[in-house]
Protein backbone atom coordinates (compact mmCIF):
# COMPACT_ATOMS: atom_id res chain seq x y z
CA UNK A 1 0.00 0.00 0.00
CA UNK A 2 2.76 2.43 1.02
CA UNK A 3 4.66 1.71 -2.41
CA UNK A 4 1.24 2.42 -4.43
CA UNK A 5 1.10 5.65 -2.31
CA UNK A 6 4.40 6.72 -3.27
CA UNK A 7 4.18 5.63 -6.76
CA UNK A 8 0.79 7.77 -7.37
CA UNK A 9 2.80 10.62 -5.37
CA UNK A 10 5.94 10.55 -7.41
CA UNK A 11 3.60 10.67 -10.90
CA UNK A 12 1.57 13.48 -9.77
CA UNK A 13 4.60 15.16 -9.57
CA UNK A 14 6.35 14.34 -12.39
CA UNK A 15 3.07 15.30 -14.21
CA UNK A 16 3.35 18.98 -12.46
CA UNK A 17 7.41 19.24 -13.87
CA UNK A 18 6.05 18.21 -17.36
CA UNK A 19 3.59 20.84 -16.97
CA UNK A 20 6.06 23.96 -15.22
CA UNK A 21 7.86 23.46 -18.98
CA UNK A 22 5.44 25.63 -20.36
CA UNK A 23 6.95 28.76 -18.40
CA UNK A 24 10.09 28.70 -20.12
CA UNK A 25 9.29 27.12 -23.56
CA UNK A 26 5.98 29.92 -23.69
CA UNK A 27 8.61 32.67 -23.40
CA UNK A 28 11.37 31.71 -25.57
CA UNK A 29 9.71 29.70 -28.48
CA UNK A 30 10.39 32.56 -31.30
CA UNK A 31 6.69 32.88 -32.35
CA UNK A 32 3.42 34.64 -31.60
CA UNK A 33 2.16 33.33 -28.53
CA UNK A 34 -1.35 32.46 -30.94
CA UNK A 35 1.00 31.13 -33.36
CA UNK A 36 2.76 28.92 -30.50
CA UNK A 37 -0.97 28.04 -29.05
CA UNK A 38 -2.25 26.97 -32.79
CA UNK A 39 0.72 24.44 -33.43
CA UNK A 40 0.94 23.24 -29.46
CA UNK A 41 -3.42 22.41 -30.35
CA UNK A 42 -2.61 20.96 -33.27
CA UNK A 43 0.37 18.64 -31.99
CA UNK A 44 -1.25 18.31 -28.70
CA UNK A 45 -4.74 16.94 -30.63
CA UNK A 46 -2.70 14.03 -32.65
CA UNK A 47 -1.04 12.54 -29.55
CA UNK A 48 -4.09 12.70 -27.83
CA UNK A 49 -5.82 11.23 -30.41
CA UNK A 50 -3.47 8.57 -31.00
CA UNK A 51 -2.87 8.04 -26.90
CA UNK A 52 -7.03 7.84 -27.00
CA UNK A 53 -7.25 4.89 -29.55
CA UNK A 54 -4.28 2.95 -28.03
CA UNK A 55 -6.70 3.17 -25.11
CA UNK A 56 -9.12 2.63 -26.48
CA UNK A 57 -11.06 5.83 -25.02
CA UNK A 58 -14.34 6.48 -26.42
CA UNK A 59 -14.76 9.25 -27.56
CA UNK A 60 -18.49 9.60 -28.30
CA UNK A 61 -20.35 12.88 -27.27
CA UNK A 62 -23.45 12.18 -25.66
CA UNK A 63 -25.56 15.18 -25.92
CA UNK A 64 -26.12 18.51 -27.85
CA UNK A 65 -25.55 19.88 -24.19
CA UNK A 66 -22.51 18.55 -23.70
CA UNK A 67 -21.18 19.39 -26.95
CA UNK A 68 -22.15 23.31 -26.30
CA UNK A 69 -20.07 22.69 -22.94
CA UNK A 70 -17.10 21.09 -24.77
CA UNK A 71 -17.15 24.47 -27.11
CA UNK A 72 -17.12 27.02 -24.02
CA UNK A 73 -14.25 25.12 -22.34
CA UNK A 74 -12.70 24.60 -25.33
CA UNK A 75 -12.70 28.59 -26.20
CA UNK A 76 -11.66 29.39 -22.29
CA UNK A 77 -9.07 27.02 -22.74
CA UNK A 78 -7.32 28.69 -25.68
CA UNK A 79 -8.35 32.00 -23.77
CA UNK A 80 -6.50 30.76 -21.09
CA UNK A 81 -3.41 29.82 -22.84
CA UNK A 82 -3.14 33.20 -25.36
CA UNK A 83 -3.20 35.33 -22.69
CA UNK A 84 -1.16 33.42 -20.15
CA UNK A 85 1.50 32.87 -23.32
CA UNK A 86 1.67 36.68 -23.90
CA UNK A 87 2.06 37.48 -19.87
CA UNK A 88 5.14 35.18 -20.44
CA UNK A 89 6.78 37.22 -23.39
CA UNK A 90 5.60 40.59 -21.84
CA UNK A 91 7.09 39.64 -18.16
CA UNK A 92 9.30 36.83 -17.07
CA UNK A 93 8.96 33.41 -16.34
CA UNK A 94 8.44 33.68 -12.83
CA UNK A 95 5.67 36.72 -12.83
CA UNK A 96 4.06 34.95 -15.31
CA UNK A 97 3.27 31.91 -13.18
CA UNK A 98 3.15 33.55 -10.58
CA UNK A 99 0.04 35.10 -11.61
CA UNK A 100 -1.26 32.19 -13.40
CA UNK A 101 -2.00 30.99 -9.56
CA UNK A 102 -4.06 33.44 -8.49
CA UNK A 103 -7.13 30.71 -10.32
CA UNK A 104 -7.52 28.68 -7.19
CA UNK A 105 -8.45 31.79 -4.95
CA UNK A 106 -10.76 32.97 -8.27
CA UNK A 107 -12.19 29.78 -8.42
CA UNK A 108 -13.00 29.53 -4.71
CA UNK A 109 -15.37 33.21 -5.51
CA UNK A 110 -16.42 32.10 -8.78
CA UNK A 111 -17.89 28.65 -7.43
CA UNK A 112 -20.79 29.52 -6.16
CA UNK A 113 -21.81 30.99 -9.58
CA UNK A 114 -21.49 27.51 -10.61
CA UNK A 115 -22.96 25.31 -7.46
CA UNK A 116 -25.56 26.38 -4.46
CA UNK A 117 -22.34 26.98 -2.28
CA UNK A 118 -22.01 30.24 -0.28
CA UNK A 119 -19.17 32.68 -0.14
CA UNK A 120 -16.95 31.86 2.50
CA UNK A 121 -15.37 34.57 4.59
CA UNK A 122 -12.21 32.66 4.81
CA UNK A 123 -12.22 32.96 0.64
CA UNK A 124 -12.65 36.55 1.16
CA UNK A 125 -9.47 36.83 3.90
CA UNK A 126 -7.66 34.29 1.60
CA UNK A 127 -8.09 36.48 -1.69
CA UNK A 128 -6.81 39.87 0.16
CA UNK A 129 -3.45 37.76 0.90
CA UNK A 130 -3.16 36.65 -2.84
CA UNK A 131 -4.19 40.35 -3.54
CA UNK A 132 -1.29 41.80 -1.34
CA UNK A 133 0.90 38.75 -2.94
CA UNK A 134 0.37 40.64 -6.61
CA UNK A 135 0.69 43.71 -5.10
CA UNK A 136 4.57 42.95 -4.06
CA UNK A 137 4.71 41.55 -7.84
CA UNK A 138 4.17 44.76 -9.56
CA UNK A 139 6.93 46.57 -10.30
CA UNK A 140 5.02 50.04 -11.24
CA UNK A 141 1.52 50.62 -11.33
CA UNK A 142 1.43 51.49 -15.61
CA UNK A 143 0.45 50.43 -18.77
CA UNK A 144 3.74 51.25 -20.49
CA UNK A 145 5.18 48.59 -17.86
CA UNK A 146 5.40 45.51 -19.99
CA UNK A 147 5.82 43.28 -16.58
CA UNK A 148 2.30 45.10 -15.00
CA UNK A 149 1.11 43.71 -17.89
CA UNK A 150 1.84 40.91 -17.67
CA UNK A 151 0.84 40.23 -14.45
CA UNK A 152 -2.53 41.87 -15.74
CA UNK A 153 -2.95 39.00 -18.57
CA UNK A 154 -1.68 36.74 -16.35
CA UNK A 155 -4.48 37.27 -13.73
CA UNK A 156 -7.05 37.03 -16.51
CA UNK A 157 -5.06 34.04 -17.65
CA UNK A 158 -6.06 32.96 -14.17
CA UNK A 159 -9.51 33.97 -14.83
CA UNK A 160 -10.12 31.87 -17.72
CA UNK A 161 -8.67 28.88 -16.39
CA UNK A 162 -10.43 28.67 -13.33
CA UNK A 163 -14.02 29.29 -15.56
CA UNK A 164 -12.43 26.79 -17.90
CA UNK A 165 -12.24 24.28 -14.52
CA UNK A 166 -15.82 25.03 -13.53
CA UNK A 167 -16.88 23.77 -16.85
CA UNK A 168 -14.96 21.44 -17.28
CA UNK A 169 -15.85 19.65 -13.42
CA UNK A 170 -18.88 19.07 -14.47
CA UNK A 171 -17.74 16.92 -17.16
CA UNK A 172 -15.10 14.88 -15.39
CA UNK A 173 -17.75 12.70 -13.89
CA UNK A 174 -19.14 11.63 -17.33
CA UNK A 175 -16.07 11.32 -20.16
CA UNK A 176 -12.49 10.82 -19.68
CA UNK A 177 -10.25 13.30 -18.97
CA UNK A 178 -8.49 12.38 -22.21
CA UNK A 179 -11.23 12.80 -24.00
CA UNK A 180 -12.16 16.05 -22.73
CA UNK A 181 -8.76 17.77 -23.58
CA UNK A 182 -9.57 16.23 -27.45
CA UNK A 183 -11.96 17.96 -27.97
CA UNK A 184 -11.05 20.80 -26.52
CA UNK A 185 -7.49 20.48 -28.91
CA UNK A 186 -10.09 20.88 -31.78
CA UNK A 187 -12.15 23.63 -30.58
CA UNK A 188 -8.81 25.93 -29.98
CA UNK A 189 -7.19 24.35 -33.43
CA UNK A 190 -10.36 26.03 -35.01
CA UNK A 191 -10.36 28.81 -33.56
CA UNK A 192 -7.14 30.06 -33.79
CA UNK A 193 -6.39 28.86 -37.72
CA UNK A 194 -7.41 32.52 -39.02
CA UNK A 195 -3.98 33.36 -37.15
CA UNK A 196 -2.02 31.63 -40.47
CA UNK A 197 -3.41 34.50 -42.31
CA UNK A 198 -2.03 37.75 -40.57
CA UNK A 199 1.25 36.14 -38.17
CA UNK A 200 4.62 35.93 -39.51
CA UNK A 201 5.21 31.65 -39.50
CA UNK A 202 8.01 32.03 -41.32
CA UNK A 203 10.08 30.66 -37.94
CA UNK A 204 8.00 27.42 -37.39
CA UNK A 205 9.99 25.21 -38.86
CA UNK A 206 13.00 26.21 -36.54
CA UNK A 207 10.76 26.47 -33.32
CA UNK A 208 9.49 22.33 -34.52
CA UNK A 209 10.96 20.77 -31.73
CA UNK A 210 10.03 22.98 -29.29
CA UNK A 211 6.89 22.77 -30.27
CA UNK A 212 6.67 19.27 -30.13
CA UNK A 213 7.99 19.68 -26.33
CA UNK A 214 5.27 21.91 -25.30
CA UNK A 215 2.64 19.47 -27.35
CA UNK A 216 3.60 16.05 -25.95
CA UNK A 217 5.72 16.81 -22.68
CA UNK A 218 3.51 19.73 -20.94
CA UNK A 219 0.27 19.26 -22.26
CA UNK A 220 -0.43 15.73 -23.63
CA UNK A 221 1.97 13.77 -21.24
CA UNK A 222 1.89 16.01 -18.29
CA UNK A 223 -2.18 16.62 -18.68
CA UNK A 224 -2.74 13.12 -18.60
CA UNK A 225 -0.90 12.41 -15.43
CA UNK A 226 -2.18 14.83 -13.94
CA UNK A 227 -5.69 13.84 -14.81
CA UNK A 228 -5.06 10.09 -14.19
CA UNK A 229 -3.60 10.79 -10.98
CA UNK A 230 -7.38 12.54 -9.36
CA UNK A 231 -8.04 8.89 -9.56
CA UNK A 232 -5.77 8.37 -6.66
CA UNK A 233 -5.92 11.96 -4.46
CA UNK A 234 -8.75 14.35 -4.11
CA UNK A 235 -8.79 17.69 -6.43
CA UNK A 236 -8.08 19.57 -3.11
CA UNK A 237 -4.38 17.21 -2.27
CA UNK A 238 -3.71 17.55 -6.30
CA UNK A 239 -3.98 21.36 -5.82
CA UNK A 240 -1.70 21.60 -3.07
CA UNK A 241 1.04 19.36 -4.83
CA UNK A 242 0.31 21.53 -7.94
CA UNK A 243 1.02 24.51 -6.69
CA UNK A 244 4.59 23.35 -6.69
CA UNK A 245 4.57 24.41 -10.19
CA UNK A 246 5.54 28.00 -10.46
CA UNK A 247 8.36 27.06 -8.07
CA UNK A 248 9.61 24.24 -10.59
CA UNK A 249 9.14 26.80 -12.90
CA UNK A 250 11.55 29.26 -11.97
CA UNK A 251 14.29 26.79 -10.69
CA UNK A 252 14.07 25.06 -14.78
CA UNK A 253 13.96 29.07 -15.68
CA UNK A 254 16.63 29.37 -13.81
CA UNK A 255 18.92 26.24 -14.90
CA UNK A 256 18.18 26.95 -18.50
CA UNK A 257 18.35 30.21 -19.14
CA UNK A 258 19.88 32.02 -16.07
CA UNK A 259 16.69 33.88 -15.32
CA UNK A 260 16.89 34.92 -11.61
CA UNK A 261 13.93 36.37 -9.81
CA UNK A 262 14.09 39.19 -7.82
CA UNK A 263 13.32 39.38 -4.14
CA UNK A 264 9.76 40.84 -4.86
CA UNK A 265 8.52 37.90 -6.98
CA UNK A 266 9.96 35.50 -3.65
CA UNK A 267 7.73 37.30 -1.53
CA UNK A 268 5.30 37.91 -3.11
CA UNK A 269 5.25 34.71 -5.25
CA UNK A 270 5.65 32.83 -1.10
CA UNK A 271 1.81 35.13 -0.43
CA UNK A 272 0.34 33.72 -3.68
CA UNK A 273 1.76 29.95 -3.22
CA UNK A 274 0.64 30.55 0.59
CA UNK A 275 -3.02 31.12 0.25
CA UNK A 276 -3.06 28.31 -2.30
CA UNK A 277 -1.68 25.63 0.37
CA UNK A 278 -4.09 26.96 3.08
CA UNK A 279 -7.48 26.70 0.93
CA UNK A 280 -5.75 23.27 -0.13
CA UNK A 281 -5.78 21.97 3.39
CA UNK A 282 -8.40 23.74 4.26
CA UNK A 283 -10.75 22.22 1.39
CA UNK A 284 -9.56 18.77 2.40
CA UNK A 285 -10.51 18.93 5.86
CA UNK A 286 -14.09 20.15 4.86
CA UNK A 287 -14.57 17.23 2.79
Amino acid sequence: MQNSHLKNISILLLGTLFISTSGVLGKYIALSPEVIILFRAILAGVFIFIFCKFKKVNLKINSKKDAVSFLISGFLMGAHWVTYFYALKLSNVALGMLSIFTYPIITAFLEPLFTKQKLNLIHVLLAVLVFFGVFILIPEFSLENDQFKGILLGILSAFFYAVRNLVVKKQVKKYNGSMLMFYQMIVVTVLLIPVLFYSDVSNVYSQIPLLILVALLTTAIGHTMLVNSLKHFSAATASIISSVQPIFGIIIAYIFVNEIPSQNTFIGGSLILLTVIIESFRSKNEH
